[in-house]
């Protein structure tokens, strides 16, 4: 039998008289030669017999689909297609292929395409269908190969971002010169600022960058760069707008060509690379006679500035980094907790009073201002770490005359010891209380003592003792 295409009319060859009198299961076998399955189905879509045609197949048990509705063949997505293709088949719609899925006992399914179509008038339907697995098979990989594509591509792509935002926001003027035409073909932000070039420098020429007596020299850089090949780069002093600059050309190699990677900085050192006013910020920083230290959140010091090197006398910032700040703290297991609770919980401390210790063991009165700065998911603190001044320290402990609540006592803590808060607290009280028993007796020191439950002689003692009244005996 001829092997007909999907998209063939198969109207006169499914007419009743077409098939004869041949068999069900005579003409199925006929109708499965033009296609890998053939069915022949009643009005109410019951295989009443089945044909395969591709051996393949015959592993899923397509013979103990008889008698069975067709929708209970398919799966549960597929069922709604064949309800729509047998009710074309009974309206003797135009056909057209559609695809199902079959469950299968290896718990995978099989596709398979079909085509549905009325077979005479007591009702019956004929579907004929074509294996599909190795199309779905190739379909598959062409999406797995689309997707791989897109990953790719996203990654690339932001790949390309984070360059370009590197590129662009670092603070050294960097250029990127192609090999062949000695071209610029890229410029940063910081390169266009130093060089004055108003936005326009890609696509100049690079020696023309320079003052006239230094083009011959720029272009000598970049064949000495080509030569050499030394990954350091090659260096030299140029002149662009009057300014001298230090140029430091370094080869590398791009899809299968050549470019030059030249660094720009100005050749007088006290000159900034940028206006940048983050680079003035970081060098003040630096000069501060007050300690500046940056830590993470476990206080493992970061970075720090050249006064908390002289604080803690370390000779180089490399001996500072990866220790705790708390190794320098006078009281590291109350300071640092104490330091991580108000980080933590308001952000910043002020004027937070401790001592910090040398690495030989000097011991130094200092107070803390520190802010928490977040970072994504994670934070780092800043500490700025102030000498307290001799008078500062012969002022001595905080005046107990200005607590007023336990709130104002509770700050004492970490600042005074407890010995102190319990011994100046209590002088306080008892100066309160005998304050308070004279304004009662009208300053008689006599009932006041009764009052107190004290001795005259132990009440004369403590007026004496706090600066309160007469000291003289009156006699009362």
């Amino acid at each position: 039998m001829e092997h007909l295409h999907p998209n063939q009319n198969f109207g006169p060859l499914l007419q009743p008289a077409a098939l004869g009198d041949l068999e069900a299961s005579v003409a199925v076998k006929v109708l499965a030669a033009g296609g890998d399955v053939a069915m022949i189905l009643d009005r109410d879509g019951v295989i009443c017999d089945v044909a395969v045609g591709n051996t393949d197949l015959q592993l899923d048990d397509f013979e103990g689909w008889v008698n069975k509705p067709w929708l209970d063949t398919v799966t549960q997505e597929c069922r709604p297609k064949v309800k729509e293709m047998l009710r074309d088949a009974a309206e003797d719609k135009a056909i057209r292929w559609r695809e199902l899925n079959h469950p299968s006992r290896r718990g995978d399914s099989v596709p398979l395409r079909y085509v549905a179509l009325g077979a005479g008038e007591d009702g019956r339907i004929i579907a004929i269908g074509r294996d599909h697995r190795a199309a779905s098979v190739l379909q598959q990989r062409l999406l797995q190969a689309q997707q791989s594509m897109e990953r790719d591509y996203a990654r690339m792509r932001l790949s390309e971002s984070r360059y370009r935002m590197l590129f662009q926001s670092t603070g050294e003027a960097v250029l990127v010169v192609d090999g062949a035409t000695r071209r610029v073909s890229e410029a940063n932000i910081a390169a266009d600022r130093l060089i004055d070039g108003d936005g326009t420098l890609v696509g100049k020429s690079f020696a023309k960058l320079f003052a006239s007596q230094c083009q011959d020299d720029a272009a000598s850089l970049l064949s000495i760069a080509q030569a050499t090949a030394n990954q350091s780069g090659q260096q030299t002093n140029l002149i662009s707008n009057g300014r001298m600059l230090q140029v430091t050309a370094s080869l590398f190699r791009q899809d299968r060509s050549t470019h030059f990677l030249v660094r720009l900085l100005p050749a007088n050192p006290l000159e900034p690379a940028l206006g940048d006013a983050s680079q003035r910020v970081l060098k003040a920083i630096n000069l501060l006679p007050d300690g500046f230290v940056v830590t993470d959140h476990e206080l493992t010091i970061l970075t720090q500035n050249i006064a908390f090197l002289d604080m803690v006398n370390l000779a180089s910032a490399a001996q500072a980094q990866g220790i705790s700040l708390s190794r320098f703290l006078g009281r590291p297991g109350v300071d640092r907790n104490i330091l991580l609770e108000n980080l933590t919980k308001h952000g910043m401390v002020r004027n937070f009073p401790t001592v910090v210790q040398t690495q030989f063991g000097e011991v130094e009165d200092v107070e803390i201002c520190a802010v928490s700065v977040a970072e994504g998911d994670s934070s780092f603190f800043g500490f700025s770490i102030r000498r307290v001044s001799r008078r500062d320290v012969e002022r001595g402990p905080p005046n107990l005359e200005i607590v007023r609540s336990p709130a104002d006592m509770s700050e004492l803590v970490g600042r005074v010891s407890l010995k102190e808060i319990v011994r100046d607290t209590t002088d306080f009280v008892e100066r309160l209380c005998i304050e308070a028993a004279l304004e009662l007796t009208g300053n008689n020191r006599a009932s006041a003592a009764e009052i107190l439950g004290v001795s005259r002689q132990s009440l004369y003692s403590k007026l004496h003792r706090f600066g309160i009244g007469n000291f003289e005996d009156d006699g009362q």
